[in-house]
């Protein structure tokens, strides 16, 4: 038997709810990593930067053997005290590959794999077939496990399901045209993210020194993206949202990309410049007039995204 097909994960866009609410269908927008899981003896995770990560996940490993075999996307999270995902507390295991330190996490930060789409199954490519008939498919596998299910679709208008988002606390919802094929590496309307918060991925280009409570630290992480030219612009920096273990795991990490020269132009006292090779996440406010985000605060370090993916918005006012 030949090995199953690998895909790329269709992407969402950033937009606006849709005006049609009979034509779409509605997910929570998850706040975990995303995934492809290939389940056939075995499983395998691979992420969206096309990395093999079902080492870090091993409690996800019995959802195979499938019979049929099949892939499907999804979102491993891990969920806090009042229900909701966290992508900062996944922070301490997306990098770890120590199998000991792997068995230890796993207790304190237990992993799910919530699945929401289903692109093959047999010798079958699904990937052609309307969503809304992959779904039904999906839940017909009745994938729910220790630590795997299918999340609900949710039901009522756009604007009720964005609402009721809010009011417990999630990131947002996404909005899927119920006829709207499985578009592999593509950025595709036909899937919509809206979101109750603002978020950004950066890259990260140096660090300025701490002071008092934070001396001999990093101060504040120096951001920036790629503009529409794909030149790398400076955006700010960001002080805020960092535990102390997250602050040394950032150390470590950025130490050996230090460098003499800064890789974009901005003046900033005392900077510490390093080579653009790490990607974090941030939550702010608004864009600035002149492309600064305003009120930063750190959510973590993105490995699952390479520097080239991180633009700026089509909008906001970004430099362009």
């Amino acid at each position: 038997m030949t090995r199953l097909p690998r895909y790329a994960a269709m992407l969402a866009l950033a937009g606006a709810l849709p005006g049609d609410d009979d034509r779409w269908g509605y997910e929570v927008k998850f706040d975990g990593i995303r995934a492809l899981g290939y389940v056939d003896n075995d499983l395998r995770l691979i992420s969206r930067n096309d990395k093999d990560i079902s080492a870090a996940w091993p409690e996800l490993a019995d959802i195979a053997p499938g019979s049929p075999r099949f892939v499907v996307d999804g979102e491993v999270v891990t969920f806090t005290a009042d229900g909701r995902t966290s992508f900062e507390a996944l922070q301490p295991r997306m990098h770890q590959r120590n199998p000991a330190m792997i068995r230890a996490l796993r207790r304190s930060i237990p992993a799910t794999y919530l699945i929401f789409d289903l692109l093959h199954i047999g010798d079958r490519s699904l990937i052609d077939l309307p969503y809304q008939q992959r779904r039904q498919l999906l839940e017909q596998l009745g994938l729910r496990g220790p630590h795997w299910q299918v999340p609900p679709r949710l039901h009522g208008t756009g604007a009720d399901v964005l609402a009721e988002s809010k009011r417990l606390g999630l990131e947002g919802v996404l909005c899927k045209r119920l006829d709207s094929p499985y578009l592999p590496g593509r950025r595709s309307p036909l899937w919509t993210k809206v979101k109750n918060m603002r978020d950004q991925e950066v890259i990260i280009v140096g660090w300025r020194p701490g002071t008092g409570r934070r001396a001999r630290t990093i101060g504040s992480l120096l951001m920036a993206v790629h503009d529409d030219s794909g030149k790398l612009v400076y955006i700010g920096n960001v002080g805020t949202g960092f535990t102390q273990s997250a602050l040394a795991d950032l150390q470590s990490k950025l130490q050996p990309l230090q460098r003499n020269t800064p890789t974009v132009t901005a003046a900033v006292p005392d900077a510490i410049w390093t080579s653009p090779a790490l990607v974090g996440e941030v939550t702010f406010t608004e864009w600035t007039s002149d492309g600064r985000l305003r009120h930063p605060s750190w959510r973590g370090l993105r490995p699952d995204k390479s520097p080239a993916e991180v633009k700026a918005p089509l909008s906001d006012g970004v430099p362009r």
